[in-house]
Parts: C-alpha cells; sequence; structure tokens
C-alpha cells in the first residue's frame, strides 16, 4: 500500500463522527429496526413484587433472601437432584431458540459447573422483598442460621478481571446471582460481532480445550456523556480507542485466574482489517461527507495496540490480541468511561489504598492524600485511567498496576455482605451491566454456571500479569518482548505455576482485607518450583487419516520382536511407519508420545492401544512414537477419521514449563498492600 493510499484510508476512516457505539440511543437508527449496540428497553427500576411476577413469569411466592439462594445453588453435587424441577417446569425451548445464534455457543463444562434446570428458578431481584434492617440471629429461625452459616464460610465467586465496573457486573453474575436474568434480559444486552474462534493463530487448540478466555476492554470515547467525564470530547479525539485490554484465562479445571494486562501503546505490527464505524457498530466502507464518497473497505492499523480497535473495532483488537497471545478468545465484553463510572457508583463506591497523594499532569488531582479511602465513579475512573502521574516515570505501567489493585479490592469487596445482602444495590450492577456494556457470546446464564463451578478458589489463586515490553521507542511505542510473551501465554495454556501464585497468598477474598494496612503480601516473590507434573488435562480430540499420520514403535519389553509385530499391524492399517527400535529405558504401561501440534494424529494412533498412557512432550515434530509396555496385548483398528473420543493427556518430564522472565510484573488478589 502507498503512502497515499494509506493515507487515503486513514482519512475515510476518521472522517466517522458522532455518538460511541455503546450509548443509548433515544430512537433506532433509520435504516433498521434495532441498532446493533441498542438495547430494546431502558433500565427497569425496582416494581412492586405483584407487578414484577406477573410480567416476568417468576414462580417465587415471596422474597427471597440471598444467602438462602446461593445456599441452594451452592449446595453439593451429590444434592443435585432434590433441586431438579418437574419436567413440565422447564423453561421452554423456544425462549432459548429465540436468543442469536453468536450468542448460543457457550461451552460449559458440565462436571464442574453446577446445575441450573430453569432460568426461572432465580427470583429477580425486582421481585424479592427488601430487608428493612439487620436484626440479631434467632434461635426458632432457620433462615437466619443458614444465612449467619454461610457467611463464615462464603466461597469466591469470581469472573475474569476487567476495566473495573465490568468485572463487578461480571463477578456479580457469578455469585449465582439472586435475580432472574431471563430470556428477555439477554435480549437486552448490546451485541456486536467480535470473536474468530477458527483463527489459525490459536496455539494448541485441544490444550486450550474448556477454558474461558474473555478479552475485556475499556474504551476512551469522547461523545455522548462521555465528554462530561473530564476527557475531552470529540473535538479533541473522534472515534473510539481500548484505553484499557485485559484477557482473562480461565482454564477448564477453573482452579485460577489469570488476568493479563496490554499496554495501550504496546507497538503492533500494522495489520488489514474490516473497516468499522462506531456510531453504528458496522462493518464495512465508510461514507466521508465531506468527499461524498465511500472509503475502502479493508483498512491498516497504525503501530500502536489501541489503534486496533479504533480503526478495526472488536474484530481488529480480537485479531491482533489472539495472534500475540495464542489464546482462544470465546468471550467479548467491552465498556466505555461514562459506563464504567456509573457501575462503580452503583456499587456504592471501591476502597483503594494509596502511599500518597495522586496527582495527574493532565487530569490534576485524583486524590488529594494518601491512605484508604472509598472512591466514587468519576475519581475511580480517573484512578484507573492517569497515565501521567508527577510521581511516577513508569509510564503505563503505573496505570496498569493501579488497575489491577483497585480489581482485586473490588473483588474482595463485592462478596461482602453490604453487598450480597444489599438486593437494590445488586439489582443497579446488573441494570448498569446491561445498559452499558457491548458483548459477544456472553450470557447471564453462561455467568452464573461459570461462577458456580468457581466457588472455593482463593484469591492467592487469582493472578494478574502484564506483558513484558522492551524500551519505548522514538515513536512512543513499547515493543514486545515476544520471547518472553510466548513464554508467558505458554505457561497460561498449560496451566503451569506463575510468580506469587502459591498456597502462602491462598486467602479467601472475605476474610483477606485488613482496612487497618497491617496485612502484608507474602515476602516469597517467586513461584515454588512444582514438585510434580501437572494433572492430565481432559481433551476431546479428533482423529484424522492413518495416511497422515508417522509412527516409530519402540519395545520397552524383555520380549522381542513385539515392535515389529505392531509396526506391521500399523502399516496394514494404512499408517506411515518408521523402523521399529527398542526403548532405552523400561515403562509401566504402554505410552503414546507426541509433541505439540500433533494431537489429532497421536489420537488417531492411540485408538489402536487399548488404554494407553498418552503424553504431551518436546522434540518429536510430526512423529508419533509408540512405546510398547507389558500390559501391550495387541493393535487394534484405528478409530475412523472424524471420530471424536476423549484424551488425558500428561505433560512429560521432558516438557518442562517455560522459562518465565524475572522481571514480569505480577499483582495477586490477595494482596492488601497499601501501594
Amino acid at each position: 500500500m502507498s503512502d497515499a493510499e494509506d493515507d487515503a484510508t486513514r482519512d475515510a476512516r476518521r472522517a466517522a463522527l458522532g455518538a460511541a457505539p455503546w450509548e443509548r440511543f433515544s430512537e433506532p437508527p433509520a435504516d433498521y429496526s434495532r441498532h446493533l449496540w441498542q438495547a430494546e428497553t431502558a433500565v427497569e427500576p425496582i416494581q412492586s413484587r405483584a407487578a414484577d411476577d406477573e410480567e416476568s413469569g417468576s414462580h417465587t411466592a415471596g422474597g427471597v433472601s440471598v444467602a438462602d439462594l446461593i445456599a441452594k445453588l451452592g449446595a453439593p453435587s451429590t444434592a443435585r437432584s432434590t433441586h431438579r424441577r418437574a419436567e413440565s417446569d422447564v423453561e421452554p425451548v423456544e425462549a432459548e431458540s429465540a436468543l442469536p445464534v453468536e450468542l448460543q455457543k457457550t461451552q460449559v463444562i458440565e462436571d464442574l459447573a453446577y446445575s441450573l434446570d430453569a432460568v426461572s428458578e432465580l427470583p429477580d431481584l425486582d421481585a424479592a422483598d427488601h430487608p428493612s434492617g439487620q436484626g440479631s440471629v434467632s434461635d426458632d429461625d432457620p433462615d437466619a442460621q443458614r444465612r449467619t452459616s454461610r457467611r463464615r464460610r462464603r466461597p469466591m465467586l469470581l469472573a475474569a478481571r476487567s476495566v473495573a465496573a465490568v468485572l463487578a457486573a461480571l463477578t456479580l453474575a457469578m455469585t449465582g446471582g439472586a435475580w432472574q436474568w431471563s430470556t428477555s434480559k439477554n435480549a437486552r444486552l448490546n451485541t456486536i460481532n467480535a470473536l474468530d474462534q477458527d483463527s489459525s493463530d490459536i496455539r494448541d487448540r485441544n490444550g486450550q480445550y474448556g477454558d474461558e478466555d474473555f478479552l475485556i476492554v475499556g474504551l476512551d470515547s469522547r461523545a455522548g456523556d462521555n465528554a462530561n467525564m473530564g476527557a475531552g470530547n470529540t473535538d479533541d479525539a473522534d472515534g473510539a480507542r481500548s484505553d484499557t485490554v485485559m484477557l482473562v484465562n480461565i482454564p477448564a479445571n477453573r482452579k485460577r485466574v489469570v488476568a493479563v494486562s496490554f499496554p495501550r501503546d504496546l507497538a503492533i505490527t500494522p495489520m488489514q482489517c474490516e473497516a468499522w464505524n462506531p456510531e453504528t457498530g458496522k462493518y464495512g466502507p465508510l461514507y466521508d461527507a465531506k468527499t461524498k464518497s465511500w472509503g475502502p473497505k479493508m483498512v491498516y492499523t497504525e503501530t500502536k495496540l489501541n489503534s486496533a480497535f479504533a480503526f478495526g473495532g472488536p474484530k481488529c483488537l480480537v485479531k491482533e490480541i489472539q495472534k500475540l497471545s495464542g489464546l482462544s478468545i470465546n468471550r467479548f465484553i467491552a465498556v466505555d468511561f461514562a459506563g464504567f463510572a456509573r457501575m462503580v457508583d452503583a456499587l456504592g463506591g471501591v476502597e483503594v489504598c494509596s502511599k500518597t497523594a495522586l496527582h495527574d499532569y493532565e487530569l490534576g488531582t485524583v486524590l488529594d492524600h494518601g491512605g484508604r479511602q472509598v472512591l466514587d465513579g468519576s475519581t475511580a475512573l480517573n484512578y484507573v485511567r492517569a497515565r501521567q502521574v508527577t510521581t511516577e516515570t513508569n509510564g503505563d505501567y503505573g496505570r496498569i498496576k493501579r488497575q489491577q489493585l483497585f480489581l482485586s479490592s473490588l473483588l474482595r469487596s463485592l462478596i461482602s455482605e453490604d453487598t450480597l445482602l444489599d438486593l437494590n444495590k445488586l439489582n443497579n450492577v446488573v441494570n448498569m451491566f446491561i445498559s452499558d456494556t457491548v458483548v459477544d457470546n456472553v450470557q447471564s446464564k453462561d455467568l452464573i454456571q461459570l461462577g458456580q463451578s468457581l466457588q472455593g478458589m482463593a484469591a492467592g489463586h487469582v493472578t494478574f500479569v502484564t506483558v513484558p515490553t522492551g524500551v519505548t521507542d522514538q515513536n512512543g511505542d513499547e515493543p514486545p518482548r515476544m520471547a518472553d510473551m510466548r513464554a508467558l501465554f505458554d505457561a497460561i495454556i498449560n496451566d503451569d505455576p506463575l510468580p506469587e501464585e502459591n498456597d502462602q497468598n491462598a486467602k479467601n477474598l472475605e476474610t483477606s482485607d485488613d482496612k487497618s494496612g497491617q496485612t502484608k503480601a507474602p515476602a516469597t516473590k517467586k513461584a515454588p518450583a512444582p514438585t510434580a507434573a501437572p494433572e492430565a488435562r481432559h481433551e476431546q480430540v479428533t482423529t484424522t487419516t492413518p495416511g497422515d499420520v508417522t509412527v516409530r514403535v519402540s519395545n520397552a519389553t524383555t520380549q522381542s520382536g513385539l515392535a515389529a509385530t505392531a509396526t506391521s499391524q500399523l502399516k496394514h492399517d494404512g499408517f506411515n511407519v518408521m523402523t521399529p527400535d527398542d526403548y532405552p529405558s523400561s515403562v509401566n504401561t504402554t505410552t503414546v508420545l507426541f509433541s505439540p501440534g500433533n494431537e489429532q494424529a497421536a489420537a488417531t494412533v492411540a485408538s489402536s492401544f487399548a488404554n494407553a498412557k498418552v503424553q504431551r512432550v518436546s522434540g518429536y515434530g510430526q512423529v508419533v512414537q509408540v512405546v510398547l509396555g507389558p500390559d501391550f496385548k495387541s493393535v487394534a483398528t484405528p478409530q475412523p477419521s472424524g471420530s471424536s473420543i476423549s484424551l488425558q493427556i500428561e505433560r512429560g518430564s521432558s516438557s518442562a514449563p517455560a522459562k518465565l522472565p524475572e522481571d514480569l510484573t505480577v499483582t495477586n488478589a490477595a494482596d492488601t498492600t497499601c501501594e
């Protein structure tokens, strides 16, 4: 592309002025009935129980406490059957099928998530009786006793990390939601096309089976209500950019949460994306009112990460983050400045602790004194946005650290009695989440089920990490250290331990927030060396054609001729075979060895060996090696190509965890120190 063409492309892109896509419009756009970014109804006020029951079809006969609901949803799996409704009461299938196709792609880990038989079993907050106050617990009140017991052992309920308020709404949804997020509320969510789960940039796709990966974005827009947030208006900056980008990984075993922050000025290679209109949320050529002409369908980004969203919208940003990380992003959530502030206010503010006052060259005084203090929405926005702080010399990294500490505090406060027992507050946060976010492949029931599977996780297993970068260049871009970044994301994909993620930090969020400031983070800053290989990962793998697989068979037994016999049978079944040999050491059981990326070939070979152990190791390339153990009897016919089989894949001893950089910036959610 020539310089002239590049300038034309950018001019066409920047000509798109007007309201930001996440704003609510009083009327639908004239060109189509329901705007992609627009909810159908206004935020719901709390109404009388009778009116709400009639509208929502709630089956609740009266007020239901949050503690009772969480007790019900958090019951042990052995008791699930006692909560099932009669078949006739299950929510009609038609209600689910009415949702957009892209919102029906949720992958539920059945053996981890608690069963929710019907959305109607969740009472609407609007319909619940509001407690007038908290009295003492009576011996004759079993509900109160159960509620008190629950407070002592309330599990941590986690939803990814984000721009603060989005994470708040996610976490509340994951508590098992004491509100009825019905199909009608799902329909009110603002949706946009963002995901590309077929991307060739996804690494070890089978190794990520069952993982949840949220891309959560804080948007920088100056249109509409955002012009009143102290960040300027559209005369200062038109369009929309990503101001905060966080990639949240929740592995299939639900034993931890890792949130990776990307600096907004991270250097990227300009790439081509489909043009995007922030006014409408539509992709395609943009109309330039000045020249009265249409721009190109495809445009190029600039060299900073935040330009990906500015030029190509959510799709382009997802494309770039998947390219950098190799993670399979399957959820997208975005919120703008005004939405962030409103959701923090809906929570009643969030507590932070700063060693000193906070002054910013651009924003002015953010905090006029140090110490612990509760921030309202507008102050919280400046706290997480400030990037020219007078006492900070590390640019965006100081801001990212503040964001991570803010979110840690937010998580700890969300499960307190003040939040969980305040139905007005819960209802306000949920409605703000609906009205002020833009999502792809996010439904309320998904978040509730995911939250149930995260119950019991300790704060020490929630880790915020920042991608490692080099020295800022003359353009203000921060070049990524690609080898170190690759090691970080390989560790995330493989569920390897991360710095500060250990049982010393494994304190429940409910008790880890010491407001006196006396609690200190553990002295250990590095993860202890693992004493054992990670547990086997359950993966669903599709077999391939034997003719596309190369196999070498080695004999680890004292019985001669076994490898030659097995090789002959595999060749008869259509495999490409190598010369058989003897294995240099003994094994306890027949083992199939393969390298990352060759899962389909390994699954095809493993289907020919009953009860074989399957290990992912390095150094085998496209070859699958079978080591015959004393349990080997015969070679079976492989499963037909295209068959989906279940494997327990271990990581072999030769596939050691990647070495992480020593200067990796990490914040643990159990850290309550004042910074």
